[in-house]
């Protein structure tokens, strides 16, 4: 079995801009006489690797804490992409990818993406980008798309070392109550001899 970490590293990571900066503070040090290495830590909930909830957009939409665990964990496709994807970009690779796809490279999703994506029944799109969609006019419309119909976002992933193809996602939150986001741990798994022919 392949364990492939796509998290990226909470303190190093690009923040998108205008999100608050992630820092580290120590409490207390050992090199300074305590009895034990202890630190405290500021983030904001889009930081690094993140899954953005249906409240990010949605006014009454599920928070992190009300997600059902299962719908971050199971099969997921690795498609490699860049420039901006359209409907007819998703409808060529949805007939071969799981209900779950992640997007190598630094593409951006349009709206047409994004309907095409929900009509195929896609449960979570990932990217490894810092934001699904680059929308100069800040209306989101892809973000909407998606979260209103219940498909969960995870972005800022590195698939770096990640081929395009099959493996299982666990991207699990932190149980932040009442939040519209929350970095997550998020790995891929691929167990020895298994196809990860990509589409």
């Amino acid at each position: 079995m392949k364990i492939i970490d796509v998290s990226r590293e909470l303190f190093s990571a690009p923040v998108y801009p205008g999100d608050p900066e992630p820092y580290r503070d120590s409490v207390r040090r050992m090199e300074l006489g305590d009895v034990c290495n202890l630190s405290g830590f500021y983030t904001g909930c889009h930081s690094a690797t993140h899954v953005d909830a249906p409240r990010h957009f949605i006014e009454d939409g599920e928070t992190v804490d009300q997600l059902d665990l299962a719908r971050l964990t199971g099969p997921c496709t690795v498609v490699e992409a860049n420039g901006i994807i359209t409907g007819s970009d998703i409808d060529n690779i949805v007939p071969y990818a799981q209900k779950m796809i992640l997007f190598k490279g630094q593409a951006s999703l349009s709206q047409s993406g994004a309907f095409a994506l929900t009509a195929a029944g896609v449960t979570l799109v990932g990217t490894d980008a810092l934001s699904i969609e680059t929308e100069d006019d800040g209306s989101f419309p892809a973000h909407k798309e998606l979260l209103g119909a219940g498909v969960l976002i995870l972005e800022g992933l590195d698939l770096s070392m990640a081929e395009p193809g099959g493996y299982r996602l666990i991207a699990l939150p932190l149980r932040l109550g009442g939040a519209e986001a929350s970095p997550v741990r998020a790995v891929l798994i691929r167990e020895d001899g298994q196809d990860i022919e990509a589409p």
